[in-house]
Formats: structure tokens, C-alpha cells, sequence
């Protein structure tokens, strides 16, 4: 694992001046996973956020070969790419050791991407899938997408007389579903915790076969909040409970970061517009139903890991 010092030394995969929100986790997200690289590689990038602030054309932000696909199928895009490379790596055409990353937010994962996501990773490419999750559809104006948590408000959620909670539906666990493929390493990291974040990159690149990091990725225009509190926000959602830091190596769960002392929920959400609403006293019930949802999760992970919370 390389030290602080050694990754500063590093060469920047991914330029600066890309026209990303200020703020936006997913230009440090990729700048970490890019960082945790020691071979070279080729990315793949889904219809997105990323995608359209990174490669505004005739620019790139992108240092290594990078590929973009439609929104839905970045998956099947690399693991193409992966198979033609073992083909020409095979006629002795390519002597180089190179990996393959697929980048998709929610939206292009968790919803209309997790067909191509779901047969990539049971062909068994070895090629790993970061989702960098920022919990709606922030590209095309901020609307719910299955990553969104229960309460939150989003353009096409918003809290009112017919839905005081925001979204009613409680997010889909994404990190499960992949690990339920028994693929040999599937993990949830935080741009907060940037040495776990490098440290899982570097695992998943190392297995023989498909693996998975789902990232948080905080969004200051669709979680309400200022640009300069993204980190604060992301180590928040941690601390909290709400975003558990854990890695399933070989089916074998493991928490890679245990809080010393749990922090209320409450203060992840008040540092956020979206949550604004929960925090009335006539919307009380569903912000209590919202701490048992992320507590019971919380649980249940810990008690995969053999831990306690």
C-alpha cells in the first residue's frame, strides 16, 4: 500500500480544469481510483455526469484510453474491450499487463445498467465496475433514481401535500446484489476515506475475474449543500451509519472501517437540503423510519462480518 507521500509523487491520470461541478465527488472519486493504479488501463464511461463535464468535445480531462458508451451499457462495452484484449494478448499481438475499469453513476448502475452489469460480471470478465453513486439522476435535472434514499426530495420526488416524505421507496442495496453474483471482490468505499477507497482499487484490480466498488458520491446541486463540504458530508454519511465501509473478499465479509462512536443519523441529513423537509416536526415519523431503515442495514452488514455496531 502505498503511502501518502508516494501517491503525491504519483502522475495524474485525469486533468485538471474538467468542467465537473465544483464540488462534485465524482472528480475526486476518479482521481483516487485512478491514483491506486500501477499497470496501465483502459476505461469505459456510461452516459453521464462524468462523461459529459470530462470529454466536452474537442477536449478530454482522460490520460489513458477511454472509451464512451451509451448509459446503459458500459458493462458489455468493456468487458468487450477485455475480451478483445485476451484475444490479441493470446496471438502474442499485446505483451502488456493492462486492467480494465467501467465507470457509471446510479442511475447508468443501479437502474438501466444492471442488466449489462449483471451478465458482465457472471461471464466472469476481469474488469472492474465502479459505481459512483450519487443518488438520483443528477445529469438530466436531479429526478429519483433506486439509489435515492426514502425522504429525500428530488425533481421528481418532491415533498408536498400528496407526498410530505419525499420519495416513499426505500433505496435499493446495489452492493448486496452484486456480492449475491459470488464474483471475488465486491466492496463500498467514501472519497472520505481515501486510503481504504486506494486500497480496495488496488484488491479488486489484483483478482483473476469481475469485481465491484460501489463509491459514495455526494453532489452539492442535488443534495443541497456548499461545494466546499463534500468531504465533511461523505465522512458524515459514514459516521452515521448510512453509508457502511465494508468488502466481501471471496464471499467473505469484512468492515473496513468501524466508527468509534455511531453519530446520530440527524446530522448527515441536516447538512443537506434535500433532507429539509424530515426535520419538520409533522414529517417526525417518517425521519424515525428513516434511522430504523439505515440502523437495521447497518446491522445486518455487521452481522455478515461477525461484528457488532
Amino acid at each position: 500500500m502505498p503511502s501518502l507521500k508516494e501517491l503525491s509523487k504519483k502522475e495524474e491520470l485525469i486533468s485538471r480544469g474538467h468542467r465537473l461541478c465544483p464540488g462534485c465527488g465524482a472528480g475526486i472519486i476518479v482521481r483516487q481510483v485512478l491514483l491506486a493504479t500501477d499497470v496501465p488501463v483502459v476505461a469505459g464511461c456510461a452516459t453521464g455526469c462524468l462523461e459529459v463535464a470530462t470529454t466536452i468535445y474537442p477536449y478530454t480531462a482522460w490520460k489513458i484510453p477511454w472509451i464512451h458508451s451509451a448509459f446503459e451499457n458500459v458493462a458489455a462495452t468493456i468487458s468487450g474491450v477485455e475480451t478483445a484484449y485476451r484475444a490479441l494478448k493470446k496471438k502474442g499481438k499485446i505483451d502488456k499487463d493492462i486492467r480494465f475499469i467501467a465507470f457509471g453513476g446510479d442511475g447508468g448502475t443501479y437502474d438501466i445498467g444492471i442488466q449489462s452489469l449483471s451478465g458482465a460480471i457472471e461471464r466472469g470478465h476481469r474488469m472492474l465496475y465502479i459505481c459512483y453513486d450519487n443518488e438520483a439522476y443528477m445529469n438530466t435535472g436531479i429526478q429519483r433514481s433506486s439509489a435515492s434514499p426514502m425522504g429525500c426530495h428530488t425533481t421528481t420526488t418532491p415533498p408536498g401535500k400528496a407526498i410530505p416524505q419525499g420519495k416513499s421507496e426505500n433505496r435499493k442495496d446495489l452492493t448486496q446484489i452484486i456480492a449475491a453474483h459470488h464474483i471475488p471482490y465486491v466492496a463500498q468505499a467514501c472519497p472520505a476515506f481515501h486510503m481504504d477507497l486506494i486500497r480496495k482499487v488496488q484488491k479488486a484490480l489484483s483478482v483473476d475475474g469481475p469485481s465491484f466498488i460501489n463509491i459514495l458520491s455526494p453532489c452539492p446541486r442535488g443534495w443541497r449543500y456548499p461545494a466546499n463540504k463534500t468531504i465533511e458530508i461523505a465522512k458524515l454519511a459514514v459516521l452515521t451509519g448510512f453509508w457502511p465501509l465494508y468488502e466481501v473478499e471471496n464471499g467473505k465479509y469484512r468492515i473496513t472501517y468501524k466508527p468509534r462512536k455511531r453519530r446520530p443519523l440527524r446530522e448527515f441529513l441536516e447538512a443537506q437540503g434535500r433532507f429539509k423537509h424530515l426535520l419538520r416536526e409533522e414529517n417526525k415519523q417518517f425521519l424515525e423510519r428513516l434511522e430504523r431503515e439505515v440502523e437495521e442495514r447497518e446491522r445486518e452488514i455487521f452481522a455478515k462480518a461477525g461484528e457488532q455496531i
